[in-house]
């Protein structure tokens, strides 16, 4: 008896013992050799509750010295197989025998013996015995049956078994979702309750609901059956990373899986590079450069640059194309290590900033930059004095008008005028944009904060003659943006 068959046998032994004298007489009519001479049903006597039916079949009456046939049948009347049926057949002493069919296994001291493996349900085993009577009387046939019968039932000893796989990407960027699928299946002989899966993300990943596990519940496996599940995982960091999940029931099944995921992602960074300054209507060329530092492609790469303050587009190379204050290029894919670089040139028209504003983007990466240029105007000072009576005679009065003109492109700050007057003149009074002091021979103008360009500052200095001679008035000018003094002499005769 073992764990995956049990047998139940019942054995029943049946000795059937049917002795049958039957009178030979001669001179009598025969019988008909089909005739049933005699029959015992076992154990009961009737054939509907009956195992076993023997019956001889034969003459009822032969002449000496006349061979005849007898025949024994012996039949199952179940709906079971006999076993091991031992057939005994005691011939008669004065019965000459010709023929046994079937053969017997032995004939030793006038007995003949079978031995069969086994009678099937209802069937009948015929055994013929051809011979001569000797005498006249009486000839006995007796046959013992003994027969051995099973009753088998088994209970069918089963083993489920517990089988899980996983499939998820081998690798991604870090802004891919990953699609994770379990399929736990049972691939054994019986079936399984309560089966569930579980799943523990690894550090830094998530389902697309917030969750770091999962677990799923299949239910009932019957041999053969699957269960698919299906999810969708975010990861928050790159690397490589073996996700595992199991699979259990409560008869203490478990199975395993896991597969492995590479998360990889672009890196994007942008330089860019322009001069500090430009003068006025001097163009600022500008070069961007955009590298994929990351460990896998960077697809679709777009550069946009933004131009403000008082910078103005000029040009662009790499096919650059402008609109509305920007300029857009497409890079295309950067694999990993690789730089793109374009050009692009603004300009400012007046003194101010251009402010540029870069950004490169591509899938699941960004970069930006800045670059800063200051646009000055260039200053140009004009001085110029006259004098407006010259000559004039001694004690007469003389006027000299200061023009300072800004003929550059930028605001000139902190204009200082100064007048020196000769030992001939002396000062009477000045005007101007801004308040004037005279000490001795010197008259100082306060300073001018700001003259813009193409503007004009006018000063008058009057001054009286004192004696003859040919003299000169000397203004000099200084303001922020000159390096050095400006000096402008202007000559009186006074007579």
């Amino acid at each position: 008896m073992t764990s995956s068959h049990r047998r139940l046998e019942t054995v029943f032994v049946l000795i059937g013992l049917l002795a049958l004298f039957v009178p030979w007489t001669l001179g009598q009519e025969a019988a008909s050799s089909g005739m049933i001479r005699g029959e015992q049903a076992y154990p009961t006597g009737n054939q509907s509750t009956s195992i076993l039916l023997i019956q001889h079949m034969g003459p009822a009456e032969m002449r000496v010295n006349a061979g005849f046939t007898y025949e024994v049948h012996i039949r199952n009347l179940t709906d079971a197989t006999l076993k091991d049926l031992a057939v005994t057949e005691k011939l008669p002493s004065d019965f000459t025998v010709n023929s046994i069919d079937p053969t017997p296994a032995s004939t030793d001291g006038g007995t003949a013996k079978w031995a069969m493996a086994e009678l099937g349900p209802r069937a009948t085993q015929v055994i013929k015995i051809n011979g001569v009577p000797t005498r006249v009387g009486e000839i006995p046939c007796c046959t013992t049956v003994a027969f051995q019968t099973q009753i088998c039932s088994s209970t069918r000893i089963v083993e489920p078994a517990l089988k899980l796989t996983k499939t998820a990407p081998a690798e991604v960027i870090i802004c891919d979702p990953i699609p994770i699928k379990l399929v736990v299946s049972n691939t054994g002989t019986g079936p399984m309750q309560d089966v569930k899966v579980s799943d523990s993300l690894p550090q830094g990943w998530q389902t697309s609901d917030g969750k770091e596990s999962v677990t799923f519940d299949a239910g009932m496996l019957r041999p053969g059956d699957s269960r698919e599940f299906s999810f969708q995982a975010k990861a928050s960091n790159t690397g490589s990373f073996t996700n595992a999940a199991t699979a259990s029931e409560p008869g203490g099944l478990t199975a395993k899986a896991s597969a492995e995921t590479t998360v990889r992602k672009p890196v994007l960074t942008l330089t860019k590079t322009g001069p500090e300054m430009r003068y006025l209507g001097r163009p600022a060329e500008y070069t961007l450069t955009a590298s994929n530092t990351g460990d896998v492609v960077a697809r679709g790469a777009v550069l946009v640059d933004t131009v403000g303050g008082v910078g103005e587009f000029v040009k662009a190379g790499n096919d650059g194309q402008q609109s509305g204050g920007k300029v857009t290029w497409s890079l295309g894919d950067l694999e990993p290590g690789a730089s793109r670089s374009v050009n692009v040139t603004f300009v400012g028209h007046k003194a101010g900033t251009i402010t540029n504003d870069a950004v490169v983007t591509a899938y699941c990466a960004e970069a930006k930059a800045s670059a800063r240029t200051e646009v000055r105007g260039v200053p140009a000072v004009l001085l110029e004095v006259i004098d407006v009576a010259d000559p004039i005679e001694v004690g007469a009065d003389e006027t000299y008008i200061i023009t300072v003109t800004n003929q550059g492109t930028a605001d000139d700050n902190n204009i200082r005028i100064e007048c020196t007057l000769p030992a001939e003149e002396d000062f009477v009074s000045a005007e101007g944009p801004t308040k004037a002091k005279a000490e001795g021979k010197t008259v100082t103008f306060e300073p001018l904060p700001s003259l813009a360009p193409k503007a004009k500052a006018v000063y008058r200095v009057v001054v009286k003659g004192t004696k003859a001679a040919d003299v000169r008035f000397k203004t000099t000018l200084t303001s922020d943006m000159l390096d050095s003094p400006v000096e402008e002499t202007e000559s009186t005769h006074v007579y």
